[in-house]
């Protein structure tokens, strides 16, 4: 057995016993760290079939970012998982009929899965040997989907700035800062000059 051969069959095996022990956790706070080391395995794995940038992209954007988020999340708002437990019985005969529908679905799709011979017999682009993939990504990302890319900018950043909107609650008996009014204000505003005689205080 080759060394990327053991690592391949390494990283498979966490990756599938972090993903089970993802769903059967009782506490979301380890299944939460248990997504987060099934990402770092999906990331081994794109490393070993020599996709650099998904496997760095899986470790920035959902280990460092979603799944910290949904770890912070979960342990900040203390959710009372007991009493949701508690009515998961009355709806279990609706997630089975789901669960069943979904399973068909998959398997009349596998079923008529078909690959046209002229798929099939298609030659595959001629791979640069000289650029990597990190390259090669960068040079058609910025080049011929550089308005979709930036457009892709633009939504996130309205749906962030919406979720802010959103989310933003004012409090009367919170004192807050106007910057507004503070760079607005004149120096006879703010100051008073006194003047004390020698020898006396205020």
């Amino acid at each position: 057995m080759t060394l990327p051969l053991f690592f391949f069959y390494l990283f498979s095996a966490v990756a599938i016993l972090s993903a089970v022990m993802v769903i059967s956790a009782r506490n979301p706070v380890h299944a939460v760290l248990f997504l987060i080391l099934a990402f770092f395995n999906a990331s081994g794995l794109f490393m070993l079939a020599g996709a650099e940038f998904l496997a760095l992209l899986l470790i920035v954007v959902y280990v460092g970012a979603v799944a910290v988020l949904f770890l912070f999340v979960v342990m900040m708002l203390d959710v009372d998982f007991t009493s949701l437990r508690s009515g998961f019985l009355q709806y279990a005969p609706v997630g089975v009929i789901v669960g069943i529908v979904l399973l068909l679905e998959l398997l009349l799709l596998a079923g008529s899965f078909v690959i046209s011979p002229e798929a099939a017999g298609g030659s595959a682009l001629p791979i640069d040997g000289a650029v990597d993939n990190m390259t090669a990504i960068g040079l058609v990302l910025y080049t011929r989907y550089i308005f979709l890319f930036q457009g892709a900018g633009a939504v996130l950043l309205v749906a962030m700035i919406g979720a802010i909107v959103l989310t933003l609650r004012h409090k009367s008996n919170v004192k807050r800062q106007n910057p507004i009014d503070q760079v607005a204000r004149r120096a006879s505003e703010t100051l008073q000059v006194v003047k004390v005689k020698s020898g006396q205080g205020l």
